[in-house]
């Protein structure tokens, strides 16, 4: 009778197991406790896949046995697929290949243009570099687009949304970037090209040549220009705003050069038509004691040597506002930026989007780097200055218009000009997220920063804090191990003595 009951237990168990594995695969439900909620699908998402007018077929191309870290990066786009799948009620369908499997299959996905990297996996205590894919192919009828490589920790919704959305715009909005006044060219922008490119047609605009050089134009990047923009092109500029378009901004109203140590003001005409709608860009230097190092040459006896000293004329920022904008930064790099102040009335919203530390200051342009100073706190007696700000209203005297501008122009560069080096992704994100708040409404500006990409220790903190923390971390885990291992130890005990109670069965 007995052998009995066990049996229809397991059975009950098995047939519980096999109903839970059927129901959680049409229904799929997770709790999110993350910060910034990256777990779960924005309403901007939910809109794009409900609203699908054709099937989208996502081909995954991931490989199999992988390091645990990055295998989660397959599990977590895999979730996030079957999430898609189920609001989007089976319109949207996805596959796994794995192309390490045969050649055939890896030959498959190199040739869609899925990225093949190199990763370390350890062995039998040795390290060895081993083939892998991480990439996605979006087809939706006859169009595709690619995620040749899912960088583990990024903001894979974004990437997967962003894809779906982008083959599913038939007409794309006109970001205009101004030119003719020394303002870098769209290659120097190259990572954010790539960015807005997922939603934007990107053009060159020249004022000079006519009336109708902002026409179909939805958004006006003024980027950096380094000289005199006349007052025809500023009437043109006035005209458009007044008809609703929209203007980003990044200027340099002081710059420097590291190489002479020298820093100077700079005039564009710029400042004086920002001037005129009540935003001031100070002729000054911001400093910032949380800032980036610079190289310098040392020399000792025979040799010489480069050495990295702080250098607060770059400060990093990390203190940015709840908005659309900046929600999701982690830090901004910015080299020679100057305050905004805004002198107007309520009849313009006007939103600082980031500020400086608590540790901050301002030097009077021209000035000469002293780069072997000795800072101290004295020298950063301000605090929260505002380095960007978002203008909202009737600001070009027309119809209700928005206005961004940033009193950094280099912040986002990266191209020729620049070596082509790599930007700080935030730097990106600001740029990007910007103008896609200015000229579009879908909401998934709110996506690109949902991966983390710096969680620097606060450098606020004093010693003891740092200390405690420190110790916290390294003690907690040991000690719930000991606490566990104890009451374990005590339920084992009491069960002995209950076992050798008389009478016990």
């Amino acid at each position: 009778m007995k052998t009995k009951s066990v049996s229809i237990y397991i059975v009950f168990v098995l047939a519980a197991i096999v109903i839970a594995n059927i129901v959680s695969d049409k229904l799929f439900v997770r709790l999110d406790l993350t910060e910034d909620n990256r777990y779960t699908l924005s309403e901007a998402t939910k809109d794009i896949i409900r609203n699908l007018d054709e099937p989208v077929t996502i081909t995954a191309y991931f490989s199999e046995d992988l390091p645990p870290d990055i295998a989660k990066t397959r599990r977590d786009f895999k979730e996030l697929l079957t999430e898609y799948r189920n609001i989007s009620k089976n319109n949207i369908m996805y596959e796994f290949i794995n192309p390490n499997a045969d050649e055939e299959k890896e030959q498959e996905a190199i040739s869609k243009g899925i990225m093949q990297v190199s990763i370390n996996v350890r062995e039998k205590d040795q390290v060895k570099q081993q083939k892998a894919f991480l990439g996605a192919l979006i087809q939706k009828g006859e169009q595709t687009d690619i995620i040749p490589f899912m960088q583990p920790g990024t903001a894979m919704e974004y990437a997967l949304s962003s894809g779906i959305k982008k083959l599913s715009v038939v007409n794309k909005p006109v970001i205009g970037f101004l030119q003719g006044h020394g303002e870098p060219e769209l290659n120097a922008m190259q990572q954010a090209m790539v960015e807005l490119g997922v939603l934007y047609q990107m053009q060159p605009v020249n004022l000079n040549q006519g009336d109708n050089a902002l026409q179909g134009i939805s958004t006006l990047a003024i980027i950096a220009p380094t000289d005199t923009i006349n007052e025809y092109e500023f009437a043109q500029i006035d005209a458009f705003m007044a008809n609703g378009g929209r203007i980003y901004i990044a200027m340099n109203r002081v710059n420097g050069e590291l190489q002479q140590q020298k820093g100077f003001s700079l005039s564009t005409g710029l400042e004086s038509w920002l001037a005129a709608k009540n935003l001031i860009v100070e002729n000054n230097f911001v400093i910032d004691a949380n800032c980036a190092t610079v190289g310098v040459q040392q020399q000792q006896g025979f040799f010489s040597f480069t050495s990295q000293v702080q250098f607060p004329y770059i400060p990093i920022i990390s203190n940015f506002t709840d908005h659309p904008i900046t929600k999701g930064l982690e830090q901004v790099v910015t080299q020679f930026v100057s305050t905004i102040t805004y002198t107007g009335d309520s009849t313009v919203t006007c939103t600082p989007l980031l500020t400086t530390s608590e540790s901050a200051g301002t030097l009077s342009s021209p000035l000469y780097f002293d780069i072997q100073k000795n800072w101290d706190k004295s020298d950063f007696p301000l605090a929260e200055l505002p380095l960007g700000a978002l203008l909202e209203g009737n600001i070009g005297g027309g119809n209700y218009s928005k206005m961004v501008v940033i009193a950094d122009g280099d912040f986002a560069i990266n191209g020729p000009e620049q070596g082509a080096r790599q930007q700080n992704p935030d730097n990106i994100n600001l740029m990007v997220n910007a103008i896609d708040y200015l000229s579009d409404d879908t909401g998934l500006i709110s996506l690109r920063t949902k991966g983390v990409t710096s969680r620097p220790i606060d450098t606020d903190l004093e010693d003891g804090r740092k200390s405690f923390l420190k110790w916290f971390n390294f003690l907690m885990p040991i000690l719930l191990i000991v606490i566990i291992g104890f009451i374990r130890s005590q339920q084992q005990r009491n069960l002995r003595f209950k076992r050798m109670e008389e009478g016990y069965v």
